[in-house]
């Protein structure tokens, strides 16, 4: 069969809000919630990093709409990167995205798979070590992290609607599973620690851990903090949530194979949003009402949910959270690797990427792409480092956001009669409301937190050589809009 020219549209709004949906909710809200405890201590203060990442969530989102109205085509992001500013912008986006963003949140989804699924064949985990292979020492786990992106890979090559369809099964799963241990949690646990929790209010406390020598973080002492350690303890606490709650606007990739993209990317990106927020406030409450305050911050391995869940169902609880775990991270790195490599195959047709990036199938999916994608995505999983991957994505992915949410400012002066079927809601208000909480959080990592900074802008200012480079290298293919 012969290579196909352009997208197929395929997916409808209810496609676009479980790709949403099941984009963000990969392992993060199981674990992350210890860290948060660490770093601000109260029960007040773990809900309110939740709220207000909630809040940036929503906000961003709703913007979106008015940028995916404009620009309904593959790309997203870096499309309207580029059209508010320049091609370096949006290459520059583009770039970090395969580089970092994208490929190292499915390494770290991936690698969160293999974790849990060591409760049920410890042999298969990240401590399994299998040889040393001189640069890396190789470990089960990260073997089982590269096949599922494999696999997933490869289901995705074969087109959108097996994509799709794996999609809609983990996803509606998730969300039904996590629903209900919710709910469970608020019936079934026999003792509460709701009262005792809340009696720490908004009192802010941290107690950071020190590691034993097996290596075990271990409590020391709470210690109360306020002003600038505040504010930077905070800032790092929102690492883990923004993390959790980040690959929203994976949906706005594949804008070239949604059925009336200028009107279901928005509601796509809203509906999506909301339920997740709901879901992570909900888990959240539901921890404060099972666990006592410092087994919420000192969980074995951080491993919230399971503690939890050994509080609701004692004699089944960490196999129950291991396989919602493993459905949740195989559901989410499907739609994360579906939809990234759609951003390449925009660049490459803009002249900024591989030319077989821009090649479809005879399936209508850019598959050179998509395996390009799983390279590096593999090499970051030989890393094993959740928690570096982590930390590194979050003040980047942030402030192309607040990038994003600026260039729609720029663009209603720079392009004022440009079709707009969705505007940005609460404009000018909301986006300059978010503009300053994600300059502030950016802000406070770079003062309180180098280390999760430095790393993300090298590699951003790694990308302005290889533009010029790319220009020189490349030539566009298509400039024609796939709508």
């Amino acid at each position: 069969m012969a290579e196909q020219t352009h997208l197929k549209q395929s997916l409808g709004l209810m496609d676009g809000t479980l790709i949403v949906v099941g984009s963000m909710i990969g392992s993060g809200i199981f674990i992350v919630s210890a860290d948060i405890t660490r770093n601000v201590g109260s029960a007040g203060w773990l809900i309110a990093v939740w709220l207000i990442t909630g809040f940036m969530t929503l906000t961003a989102a709703l913007s979106y709409g008015e940028l995916s109205g404009m620009f309904p085509k593959a790309g997203g992001q870096y499309v309207y990167l580029k059209e508010a500013y320049n091609p370096l912008m949006g290459f520059l986006y583009g770039w970090s995205f395969f580089a970092v963003i994208q490929t190292a949140t499915i390494a770290a989804v991936g690698v969160a798979f293999s974790k849990f699924l060591a409760y049920l064949v410890p042999e298969l985990g990240n401590n399994y070590f299998l040889f040393d292979a001189g640069v890396v020492k190789v470990y089960s786990g990260q073997l089982v992290a590269i096949a599922i992106i494999v696999l997933l890979t490869y289901v995705n090559s074969r087109g959108v609607k097996e994509g799709k369809i794996i999609q809609t099964i983990f996803t509606t799963a998730k969300l039904l599973a996590l629903f209900g241990l919710v709910i469970l949690g608020f019936v079934l646990a026999k003792e509460n620690f709701w009262a005792a929790n809340w009696e720490t209010g908004f009192t802010p406390v941290q107690d950071l851990g020190q590691k034993d020598a097996a290596g075990v973080l271990q409590p020391t002492s709470w210690v109360g903090i306020s002003g600038g350690a505040l504010m930077g303890a905070i800032a790092a606490a929102m690492v883990g949530s923004i993390f959790s709650s980040d690959a929203w606007n994976n949906v706005t990739f594949i804008a070239g194979e949604m059925k009336n993209p200028s009107r279901n990317i928005g509601l796509s990106l809203f509906l999506g949003t909301l339920i997740v927020t709901i879901i992570y406030v909900s888990a959240n409450l539901m921890y404060l009402y099972v666990l006592p305050m410092q087994e919420l911050a000192f969980p074995t391995d951080d491993r919230v949910a399971v503690a939890a869940a050994n509080r609701i169902f004692p004699s089944f609880g960490t196999l129950l959270v291991a396989v919602l775990i493993m459905i949740s991270t195989f559901g989410c790195n499907n739609g994360l690797i579906m939809a990234g490599a759609r951003v390449y195959y925009t660049m490459a047709k803009d002249g900024l990427f591989f030319k077989k990036a821009a090649v479809l199938n005879k399936n209508a999916v850019p598959q050179w792409a998509l395996w390009a994608q799983c390279v590096v995505a593999s090499l970051l999983c030989l890393s094993g480092r959740y928690g570096d991957l982590l930390d590194m994505i979050s003040f980047v992915v942030v402030l192309f956001y607040v990038l994003t949410i600026i260039g729609i400012f720029i663009l209603r002066n720079k392009q004022p009669d440009t079709a707009r079927p969705y505007k940005a809601f609460g404009y000018p208000f909301l986006p300059a409301i978010y503009i300053l909480m994600g300059v502030a959080f950016c802000g406070l990592l770079l003062v309180y937190k180098p280390a999760y900074t430095w790393p993300g802008f090298i590699i951003v200012a790694i990308g302005i050589p290889l533009y010029y480079l790319a220009r020189k290298s490349f030539k566009p293919i298509d400039t024609a809009d796939e709508a």
